[in-house]
């Protein structure tokens, strides 16, 4: 296994899970709800793809320290971590923005 490829498709797919996920709340600040579900589900894909590698460096390692780890390791870590928790966080801001959006339709 190539750990620097490894590592950069860890990052590189992070990125676009965080990536998507924003613009699925740009989405959903500009009304524009047809779009939401569509860039959340590709934030979905791009997660799962960078959980995959993960898992799969997890293995390699067994526990037993087998797999280097590097600031570049500790940097692909911190993205998957930070877009998890975007990607969270995100999901229950569009709902907010549903929520007033369905508040100022009922006071209309």
């Amino acid at each position: 296994m190539d750990m620097e490829s490894t590592v950069m498709e860890l990052i590189i797919n992070a990125g676009e899970a965080r990536s998507c996920a924003m613009q699925a709340l740009y989405a959903a600040k500009a009304d524009q709800w047809q779009d939401v579900d569509q860039l959340l589900q590709q934030s979905t894909e791009a997660s799962k793809r960078a959980h995959q590698v993960q898992t799969e460096l997890i293995g390699l390692d067994e526990g037993c320290g087998k797999v280097p780890v590097n600031l570049i390791m500790v940097h692909a870590q911190d993205h998957i971590m930070t877009s998890m928790l975007a990607r969270e966080l995100i999901e229950e801001m569009i709902e907010l923005h549903k929520l007033v959006r369905l508040g100022k339709q009922a006071a209309a």
